[in-house]
């Protein structure tokens, strides 16, 4: 995108290790506050779904590729990452049967 101050939408794709739905659940519930806290998100829901294969999608909203950028270099941030890397592993929308359907459905979670 040519310009890095506008916002981002992304929707981010974690599969639940096994027995670890729960936990990556809480996560998901306690990332936006976090990102908000630190002024990186905007204040727009974040959304969450399920795949049928498991995979927990979320969406949000960035305030600007330059806070995408800065979130790598904030504490808070990067520990609630490392949790994530323990409970989930980070996929690709394409790894999902779903992606290929013209409108794709997920069952909706609430957060």
């Amino acid at each position: 995108m040519e310009n890095d101050q506008l916002p981002r939408f992304v929707i981010a794709a974690y599969h639940p290790r096994e027995g670890m739905e729960a936990k990556l659940l809480a996560l998901v519930k306690g990332h936006m506050p976090i990102l908000r806290e630190q002024g990186l998100v905007t204040d727009r829901p974040s959304y969450a779904m399920r795949a049928r294969n498991g995979t927990i999608l979320e969406v949000f909203e960035w305030k600007s590729g330059e806070a995408i950028r800065e979130a790598h270099t904030y504490p808070a941030v990067q520990a609630l990452w490392g949790k994530f890397a323990t409970v989930c592993e980070f996929e690709t929308l394409a790894s999902l049967d779903e992606a290929i359907h013209m409108f794709a459905e997920f069952e909706p979670i609430e957060i």
